[in-house]
């Protein structure tokens, strides 16, 4: 099941890897002080490739060199910037296959995940490419004769993205795409296990900076554990943090980022529902129910984990469910066919076989899978399990590929349920009656940042805002309007005339 210990890793060098590694650029130089870590195959848990770490000492040049080079990226006009984040998309785009195979080894989502993943950080790149031109402010009305009244957007500054393992590329891409374009330089702390792809996707961008003779500082990357972490949230320097992970730290980023007055943008724990009406299409919602609960093994934050099925279909999905579960591929996520690889670590597997103990003492009964698979790897079964929307383990995010199935009567009580969770990031629900849609979608429906139709849960276009609300943290990311948040606004109020009229009609002496 999992890959042999001899499995081909050539294709490391193309990407600049080899079996020791830097874990740190630095003011346009590879430099790490730290210790030294293993990066690990989920799959086998042998050893790809070492890696040195950076030290808080690493990080305090990092950081000097970085506000130093603030100073000459943000006076650089911002289609001037979208064209450097141009040609990072083209040299992705010339390593994606390469990239691709490295997400798929290193985090243990199957391959056509993987690719996907990079070809998500190409996307933004070329979505940026355009937003460099269409940085607007707007023009308002002044009251005031001979006065002019607009809004000036200027960069931050430095922006901090510190990124999780389950999409150990693609969050950067959503952050520092637009970061750059805005005028911010980008810190950059990958998650810990996954340190050679922090440092593949670094070398690329590095070169891209250094072609165009521009200072290497502008992109500084670190690959440490959490005291890396808490130096940018504490650091003044960084106005902006971007978190990705647990509710739990993100809230506790959060509260360090706020006591020094600096902005936050967190993306954290999801407990995402999908609901199936009487109406709807019963082979469109299992397909994506199966893709939504057990795509990258169940360790994306909009991965479905609860099923809202209405009474009178809900055998019949059920049935259908566990029948499509029992014939999924479990294995090495490099090769073809295979639809669920490992968890990322074996603290994974021990948190899903607690998660299964809970559930099991809460009255869940097991529907299909909710075991640990005989290998070196860490594989798991996916599992469905038919509970008690009451039972506390409900309302948890357990990070695997686990789905409660639970039943209702009205729709009315389907939201309730959906918005039951201290979680809001994603949902979906599957009708053919347009009004149900638009009440799923209106102020009494789904209190999630994502609210869709017809659709999975997880698979999200970056052309739309990404994020969520309540405990998920209510950052947004990626398209829309995402970009303002890095960016900061000036009111500007000229008064060209030789006149001092004063707003509300104040006379003042």
């Amino acid at each position: 099941m999992g890959s042999d210990n001899h499995q081909n890793l050539e294709f490391l060098k193309e990407i600049g890897l080899g079996s020791s590694n830097i874990g740190s650029y630095i003011n346009g130089q590879w430099k790490a002080t730290g210790s030294s870590v293993t990066s690990v195959n989920p799959s086998n848990n042998q050893s790809i490739a070492q890696v040195t770490e950076a030290t808080l000492q690493d990080f305090e040049e990092g950081l000097r060199a970085c506000s130093e080079a603030a100073k000459t990226w943000m006076t650089i006009p911002a289609p001037k910037r979208g064209e450097i984040v141009r040609q990072i998309g083209e040299a992705l785009r010339a390593k994606l296959d390469p990239l691709g195979r490295l997400v798929s080894l290193e985090m243990g989502k199957i391959l056509p995940e993987g690719i996907g993943e990079v070809q998500e950080i190409i996307d933004m790149c070329d979505y940026c490419v355009g937003l460099s031109r269409q940085l607007n402010g707007s023009i308002i009305p002044s009251e005031r004769p001979d006065h002019m009244m607009f809004e000036v957007w200027n960069p931050l500054g430095i922006v901090g993205v510190i990124s999780a393992f389950n999409f150990p590329c693609a969050v950067l891409g959503w952050n520092a795409c637009i970061a750059l374009v805005c005028g911010n330089c980008v810190v950059w702390k990958g998650a810990p296990t996954t340190p050679l792809i922090t440092i593949a996707v670094t070398k690329l961008v590095a070169e891209v900076l250094e072609r165009n003779k521009l200072p290497g500082a502008i992109f500084t990357s670190f690959c440490g554990g959490a005291d890396i972490g808490q130096a940018i949230a504490k650091d003044t320097r960084i106005p902006l943090v971007s978190f990705t992970g647990s509710s739990k730290v993100g809230l506790m980023v959060q509260q360090t980022v706020n006591e020094r007055f600096g902005k936050c943008l967190l993306e954290l724990s999801g407990n995402n529902a999908i609901i199936v009406m009487d109406d709807a299409d019963i082979k469109l919602a299992v397909r994506s129910i199966l893709f939504a609960a057990v795509g990258t093994t169940g360790q994306r934050c909009t991965t479905c984990r609860r099923l809202f099925l209405h009474e009178s279909i809900y055998t019949d999905v059920l049935d259908q469910l566990v029948e499509v579960y029992k014939q999924v591929k479990i294995g090495n996520p490099l090769e073809k066919g295979t639809l669920v690889g490992p968890l990322h670590t074996r603290t994974s597997v021990e948190n899903f076989q607690k998660g299964i103990s809970v559930i099991k003492s809460q009255g869940g009964k097991i529907l299909t899978g909710g075991s640990v698979l005989e290998s070196g790897g860490n594989f798991v079964q996916p599992t469905i399990v038919e509970i008690s929307p009451d039972a506390p383990v409900v309302k948890e995010e357990l990070f695997g590929p686990v789905l409660y199935v639970m039943k209702f009567q009205t729709l009315e009580e389907a939201i309730a349920l959906n918005n039951s969770v201290p979680q809001g990031l994603s949902s979906s629900i599957f009708t053919q009656r347009p009004g149900t849609i638009f009440k799923w979608i209106g102020p009494r429906g789904s209190d999630c940042g994502i609210v869709n139709a017809n659709i999975p849960t997880n698979g999200a276009e970056i052309g739309g805002a990404f994020g969520g609300e309540k405990a998920t943290g209510g950052g947004r990311e990626a398209g829309s309007d995402s970009w303002k948040q890095y960016m900061r606004r000036s009111t500007c109020t000229i008064n060209y005339g030789s006149e001092l009229p004063l707003a509300q009609g104040i006379n003042f002496g």
